[in-house]
């Protein structure tokens, strides 16, 4: 089974010799792979959709996986059942979906060892709930597949101390590694502010002044994160 170098990613962070549940699992092909690589015991991939699962559970067969993973109709952890799974993975979402997911099945997820997430959007929102319910960050990992830029985490049990808002947006872990593809999104995204402030320098309404100040503050963000990231002898802040 060849992955996607997102799908990759995802398959990369998962701790071997477990159970996981795939949710939103589409056509199957992260517990396939896990499988194969017997890096997981035992798949359960499951989807909302009928259609999708039909398929999922179509390729299990082709490529001979049918005694090691079971698809299963279910919207979000709905249908997981306590010590069902070591690992959940919830990829490819939208990060309010993504919390809805997380918040509709935190019964389920006390039984988990380890959450593996890759939201596609609001990242900054889905690090202030994982921090608000119990749940760390310990890895995570920023890559381009496609042109496009995703974060892949995972996620543990515990406290840990409050972010920044900066790390809540870009990630302590992409920060403090002063990771390369951050640092290429972050160039990137301070020309697109820069230019939006340009257009707008010279509009007199009140939702351009608005607007022009959101960006100031997202453009400081940004500035004093590629600082951060770029100075060799900027100590890491402490837990």
């Amino acid at each position: 089974m060849q992955l996607s170098i997102r799908m990759q990613a995802v398959a990369d962070m998962v701790t071997p010799g477990g159970r996981i549940a795939d949710i939103g699992t589409d056509h199957g092909y992260v517990p396939i792979y896990l499988v194969e690589q017997n890096k997981a015991d035992h798949a359960i991939a499951m989807d909302v959709r009928k259609g999708p699962l039909a398929r999922a559970g179509e390729n299990i067969v082709r490529f001979g996986c049918s005694d090691r993973i079971e698809t299963r109709l279910s919207d979000g952890l709905a249908m997981l059942k306590p010590g069902e799974a070591d690992t959940v993975i919830i990829a490819g979402m939208g990060g309010l979906l993504t919390i809805r997911i997380l918040e509709a099945g935190l019964k389920v997820l006390q039984s988990v060892s380890e959450c593996i997430l890759q939201p596609q959007s609001d990242l900054d929102k889905v690090r202030q709930f994982l921090h608000q319910h119990g749940f760390q960050i310990v890895q995570e990992k920023m890559l381009i597949d496609e042109g496009k830029y995703y974060v892949v985490m995972r996620v543990l049990h515990g406290e840990e101390r409050i972010y920044t808002e900066a790390e809540d947006i870009y990630g302590r872990f992409l920060i403090n590694e002063k990771h390369p593809v951050l640092k290429e999104y972050l160039e990137k995204q301070k020309a697109v502010k820069e230019k939006l402030l340009l257009a707008l320098k010279d509009k007199t309404s009140e939702k351009s002044h608005e607007r022009q100040q959101e960006l100031l503050h997202e453009l400081q963000i940004i500035i004093e994160t590629i600082t951060r990231m770029v100075d060799e002898n900027a100590e890491q802040r402490p837990d």
